[in-house]
């Protein structure tokens, strides 16, 4: 599906794999058009000759053209050419995730810097089930990098740190991720029954990237696009991708893969958001719209009683005040959260008043929290 931008731009190609140079394609694209980027590029291995096992059974290693490079100095010409060119596409408040190992990352994270874009955080990708170390002569390789980094200093960015805490068990997500490495129903494989890319991602992976750092219907590019990782996830999320990848096998796959995703819709596809994020209710609204009534009585958990004025504050045989002030002073705290503090009785039972602004919030078009 294309999309036009604005009269007389180019057309943004959303859904779509794009064949060829990913400099020269990104280039292509309409200038501020991505909210992310998600860019899994070559890692330069620099493999000298065949690895194989204890029992010298060959391993299917990265030794493809598309990741050799004559010397660093040509990797580096490359990094720079190709953020420069996704830096123009990204909006404003757009952001980049890029994945590497101990081959490139640093280099990496210099050509960002260097090219203006503001590092947020490095994550770890700890691997639970990481290839070992055949020959014995250096750590397992376990783990892999991914910065992540807005467009500039000071920029705003999509951070959803709730949907990220309760995809946690309601743990503050940390930046270090055990996640597996792509295997069995999830890794793809060609007519030979063999790897249909080296290096395909987990979903897990992008999964958590995708639900932390968009929003449906966000605009998510990746210029290494391979097997399609990006895109399933992206489509299973109800984002829109663009997919750009120079090798037609890979294409293949990926759109073979990508017609095989199913798209998920509707409440879905909502995530859990921050309390200082929802609408405001007052208090006296709840009054105003006849959900709490003039000298209705609230309880507090200890039994103390207040009733309800015309205006929205409260009255007990002490204190008067707003829902805060009343609770507090009952406590003898410093502080008091009313809406979590206060009950109301309906048919025999006492009910929290949070429920009530939970029950306009949704009016407004906000889901409760």
């Amino acid at each position: 599906m294309a999309v036009k931008t604005k009269p007389g731009a180019a057309t943004l190609p959303l859904n779509e794999i794009l064949g060829g140079d990913c400099i020269e394609v990104m280039n292509g694209l309409p200038e501020g058009s991505v909210d992310l980027i998600f860019a899994d590029p070559p890692y330069n291995l620099q493999l000298r000759g065949d690895l194989h096992r204890p029992d010298n059974s060959r391993v299917d290693a990265v030794d493809d053209a598309w990741d050799q490079f004559a010397s660093f100095a040509t990797y580096d010409k490359f990094t720079r050419e190709w953020l420069a060119a996704a830096r123009r596409l990204l909006k404003p408040n757009g952001a980049i995730w890029v994945i590497g190992s101990y081959h490139n990352i640093f280099r990496v994270g210099a050509a960002l810097q260097d090219a203006g874009f503001w590092i947020l955080n490095d994550v770890v990708w700890r691997k639970s089930n990481p290839m070992p170390n055949f020959r014995g002569k250096r750590f397992t390789n376990a783990h892999e990098t991914m910065i992540w980094a807005s467009k500039s200093e000071g920029a705003k960015y999509t951070f959803n740190y709730e949907a990220l805490k309760t995809l946690n068990e309601g743990l503050q997500m940390r930046s270090d991720w055990v996640l597996p490495i792509c295997t069995g129903h999830e890794r793809l494989k060609d007519a030979n029954g063999d790897k249909a890319h080296p290096t395909q991602k987990p979903e897990s992976l992008l999964h958590r990237v995708m639900v932390g750092s968009t929003n449906p219907g966000d605009v998510v590019l990746d210029p290494f696009f391979g097997t399609g990782t990006t895109g399933a996830v992206a489509k299973m999320l109800g984002r829109s991708f663009i997919g750009i990848e120079r090798d037609a096998g890979y294409r293949e796959a990926a759109t073979a893969r990508l017609a095989r995703v199913r798209k998920f819709e509707g409440a879905v596809l909502e995530t859990s958001t921050s309390k200082r994020a929802e609408p405001r209710v007052p208090f006296g609204q709840l009054v105003e719209r006849g959900l709490l009534r003039p000298g209705e009585v609230l309880v507090s958990p200890r039994g103390q009683a207040a009733k309800v004025r015309v205006d929205g504050s409260l009255v007990s045989a002490e204190h008067r005040g707003s829902i805060h002030q009343v609770g507090a002073l009952l406590e003898g705290a410093p502080s008091c959260n009313g809406w979590t503090y206060w009950q109301f009785k309906r048919e025999g039972r006492l009910i929290p008043i949070d429920l009530l602004r939970q029950q306009l919030r949704a009016e407004m078009g906000q889901r409760p929290s």
